[in-house]
């Protein structure tokens, strides 16, 4: 689309708004809203919106000025994402990239990191094909009652517990160009997963962060909070946004993931992708789990692996691969939690995906062992950091994805998460000594509404 198109839907939709949004460090949705009479003017011009939202807690009470200083980048829209919000009266919405800071470019921001892998990936005759399989919990606004409150998964009755809600959801994530395949019910206390189709290139990270706002609004709309929180509390099973993907040709004609001919479908393509996945794997598990509150979704009871392995179609692997011939093959990434960026998961798996490539890594051997069994489960045996201050020291440890990511970038995560681990040990004690893991009143509080 252009600025003479997205003026024209504007005018013929008789839309009076259009918010400017975009993610933040978090993935969180943050906007100014501008009457549509002035879009033209703000989105040749740019618009001024202060840098510290890059470098600010959830909360907004840390404020790293120190890192990037405390004013306005100049940001701009991308046309292409352009969408009428149906559940708002003339209402739209686009996402704003900040174009300058200082007179250069903002090379740290999430979205931009993004871009700049899959511009690699394609140098290599290669595109992305993608998804993330979001879970979500929803309660209710004023009495924190979950939407549902047993573990039926998937039961017909239990998914039609707000037909209005579930009927709202359905319809307009589809006008907002996600395309929904299913939705059901999940094992946790009103949890729920919607699955929507892939989209070639950054068009799948915008898709995930749309999804999400979305269906927080939506939500909001009925009384209820939707959380995409990787784990809201000790007693329930936490939420994850699984990375689904594939490799094209840069046509997106032939998936470059399968080959017919060989012992198990994989393309020698593939298996450099993959392997270039797990020897990356303990440096971009920070950007995969990147809260306090991510690593609580790791346990025995859980389906994340807690090692950098891979299976054909085994859900307790790192990377699950499914092999569905020539035009549904594709690799799933399970290590990613509700909580995290869409924009850096997509980033991260393309940068570490790319090493694999170019240095022609070879696959390990496909994991076959009991995923049950101690020596699967022991967190001390498998070099997967366990803890975000593991996870930090392993990114920065890494020099393939520092490089991918750069310093600034890795300045202002950084001094994001020590705001957050220096909040949690601060924190009133919990019954465990742990509070990385167990305080799950501080991450209540910090996480569940926003992220």
């Amino acid at each position: 689309m252009s600025l003479e198109s997205v003026t024209s839907t504007i005018e013929e939709e008789e839309i009076e708004f259009v918010r400017f949004e975009f993610s933040d460090f978090y993935g969180i949705s943050r906007c100014k809203i501008i009457p549509a009479r002035h879009f033209v003017d703000k989105a040749s011009n740019g618009i001024g919106i202060p840098i510290c939202h890059l470098t600010c807690s959830i909360d907004c009470v840390d404020f790293q000025t120190e890192t990037m200083g405390d004013g306005d980048a100049i940001w701009f829209p991308d046309f292409n994402t352009f969408r009428i919000l149906p559940w708002y009266r003339k209402t739209a919405s686009i996402l704003l990239e900040p174009k300058y800071y200082k007179g250069e470019l903002l090379s740290c921001y999430p979205r931009y990191i993004a871009r700049r892998q899959l511009e690699r990936l394609e140098k290599l005759g290669v595109s992305l094909l993608a998804a993330h399989e979001h879970e979500f919990h929803v309660v209710d606004q004023k009495t924190q009652k979950p939407l549902t409150s047993d573990m039926s998964l998937r039961s017909t009755v239990r998914t039609y517990t707000d037909p209005n809600l579930l009927d709202q959801l359905m319809t307009n994530l589809y006008k907002v160009g996600i395309d929904v395949e299913n939705c059901e019910t999940e094992t946790g206390h009103g949890q729920m997963e919607i699955t929507y189709k892939p989209a070639f290139g950054i068009q799948a990270a915008d898709n995930a962060h749309v999804f999400k706002t979305s269906v927080k609004e939506i939500a909001q709309q009925h009384g209820y909070i939707a959380s995409f929180m990787s784990k809201p509390s000790a007693d329930h099973i936490g939420s994850s946004a699984h990375f689904c993907h594939s490799l094209w040709d840069k046509d997106g004609k032939n998936n470059l993931l399968y080959d017919v001919n060989a012992p198990n479908k994989l393309s020698e393509l593939g298996g450099y992708w993959m392997a270039g996945i797990l020897k990356h794997s303990p440096a971009i598990t920070m950007l995969m789990a990147p809260t306090v509150n991510c690593y609580k979704r790791y346990g025995k009871q859980s389906y994340v692996s807690l090692a950098s392995n891979w299976g054909i179609d085994k859900r307790y692997c790192l990377l699950r691969l499914k092999i569905n011939g020539a035009k549904g093959t594709y690799v799933e990434d399970r290590s990613s939690g509700g909580g995290s960026n869409p924009y850096l998961t997509l980033a991260a798996i393309v940068a570490a995906g790319i090493d694999g490539i170019e240095k022609k890594m070879p696959l390990q051997k496909e994991e076959t062992e009991n995923p049950f069994s101690p020596t699967n489960r022991n967190p001390t045996q498998n070099g997967l950091p366990c803890t975000l201050s593991e996870a930090i020291e392993a990114f920065k440890a890494d020099d393939v994805i520092m490089e991918a990511f750069g310093d600034e970038f890795f300045k202002i995560f950084n001094s994001l998460k020590a705001y957050e681990i220096r909040a949690v040990k601060s924190a009133p004690a919990s019954a465990k000594d742990d509070f990385e893991r167990d305080n799950f009143q501080w991450d209540q509080e910090m996480f569940f509404k926003y992220l």
